[in-house]
């Protein structure tokens, strides 16, 4: 850490600080977004190596955090439920990381966040897609392929899962549940490869490690607002939230 202070500061610290406890807060409330708001935030304060280390082990230990909340039982319920597009996602992420020197990830931003956009405000104008228990369990791997096919891509697969948790109407509690689940799965392969790539070092890594505690205070409390939220806010709120990934996704593809 004291390289962190030395080479930025105490004031980009405390702001990065905030940056993580409010991607924290957000992650408690709807499930997602911690590292979309963590590489914006403090990507503006630092460069964006150190944003991303800075983000991987809050979003190891968040994605625990939020995989377990409920109990062991209830985590073992939702895997299961879901382990057709959880096991296509994992192999499709390996299987289409290997083109990622073939396909330019601008390409990816633009086409993932134009249809996040577009499907995601057809949803809050009031589309409501009907998805029967025996469709869904048909179409999960391939929701788990398209998800991996942008996840080993471009590192981005969460939309495509919650736009399908969505779709089926799932319980704001199972779909948290859920995403913390896929999310996990990938995590731990992002934590790994940073060890072993060298972003986690000895400076990042002491870094990334004191930014738990802004995370899990912020979860905390976006937990409270989560508990409260009425099923039809929380739905409407996660949309909201996932159009704004989206048009983040596209200000990435067309300007960087």
């Amino acid at each position: 850490m004291s390289a962190i202070l030395t080479e930025f500061g105490w004031l980009t610290l405390i702001g990065a600080t905030f940056i993580m406890a409010f991607a924290g807060f957000t992650k408690g409330a709807i499930g997602f977004a911690l590292p979309m708001i963590a590489i914006s935030g403090i990507g503006s304060l630092m460069p964006a190596e150190i944003a991303i280390a800075a983000l991987i082990i809050p979003a190891l230990i968040s994605n625990i955090w939020q995989t377990f909340r409920q109990g062991v039982t209830e985590a073992r319920t939702s895997f299961l439920k879901y382990w057709r597009l959880n096991l296509t996602l994992f192999f499709a992420i390996y299987a289409f990381a290997q083109l990622v020197v073939i396909i330019p990830d601008t390409w990816l931003f633009v086409i993932l966040g134009v249809g996040i956009t577009c499907f995601g405000s057809i949803m809050i104008i009031g589309w409501r897609p009907s998805i029967t228990e025996a469709f869904a369990r048909r179409i999960e791997p391939l929701i788990g392929i398209i998800a991996g096919f942008f996840g080993g891509l471009s590192g981005v697969w969460g939309p495509p899962i919650l736009l399908f948790l969505i779709a089926r109407d799932t319980p704001k509690q199972e779909t948290v549940r859920a995403q913390g689940i896929s999310f996990l799965i990938g995590a731990i392969v992002l934590t790994g490869a940073h060890l072993q790539s060298g972003l986690l070092n000895s400076v990042t890594l002491p870094f990334s490690i004191y930014m738990v505690i802004p995370a899990m205070a912020g979860m905390a409390l976006g937990f409270v607002v989560q508990d409260r939220l009425p099923q039809e806010k929380f739905r409407r709120l996660t949309l909201y939230v996932l159009v704004l990934a989206g048009l983040n996704l596209l200000r990435r593809g067309l300007f960087g």
